[in-house]
């Protein structure tokens, strides 16, 4: 493995054990067993190594994409928002850095391209399994996206955990779906 794509990988690996704030270019250049100027030979900065992260994120996303069951279109869109709330449950640190503008680069090639592939797929999912007449799919999608993520971020935060109208994730997802699916 290349210094590059150890460097990605360790700050992979930082941001799972220990969060977004433990990925700094001098912590990750210290656990990857490089010198502290090593990160800067390879990436323009910060944001440009949190994005080939982030990346990384977004094409696990997709590729669960291509795991969903072969059923209908509403059980294939309901299989799919449910493994974008599991996702973002199992990987908390890597669902938050994916949608951090602040720490990426959101117009970096290939993160761009990757996270606009897993709304894509998700629009035509929506699109599938149908919307009212007259109503544009992606606007739809973007706002279910929307509801699940949400739902996803309160969960991690602890803002729905306790609720007793929601007694887990997948309950509060089951209402988000019906309310959209009808």
């Amino acid at each position: 493995m290349g210094t590059r794509q150890r460097l990605i990988t360790t700050a992979s690996e930082l941001l799972a054990e220990e969060g977004v704030g433990a990925v700094t270019l001098r912590g990750i250049a210290k656990a990857a067993g490089v010198s502290h100027g090593a990160p800067l030979r390879h990436f323009s900065g910060r944001a440009e190594l949190l994005s080939a992260v982030a990346t990384q994120g977004f094409t696990e996303l997709l590729e669960r994409r291509t795991r969903l069951p072969e059923s209908g279109p509403r059980e294939r869109l309901t299989a799919a928002c449910h493994s974008y709330v599991d996702f973002a449950l199992q990987h908390p640190a890597m669902f938050e850095l994916m949608f951090r503008r602040d720490l990426i680069d959101p117009d970096e090639p290939a993160l761009a391209a990757v996270s606009s592939a897993v709304f894509d797929e998700f629009a035509a999912l929506v699109a599938a399994a149908g919307t009212r007449a007259g109503t544009d799919p992606r606007l739809v999608a973007a706002s279910l996206w929307a509801a699940l993520h949400g739902l996803a971020q309160l969960w991690l935060w602890g803002g729905l955990a306790g609720a007793s109208f929601a007694p887990s994730p997948e309950a509060a997802l089951a209402v988000t779906l019906d309310a959209y699916l009808g």
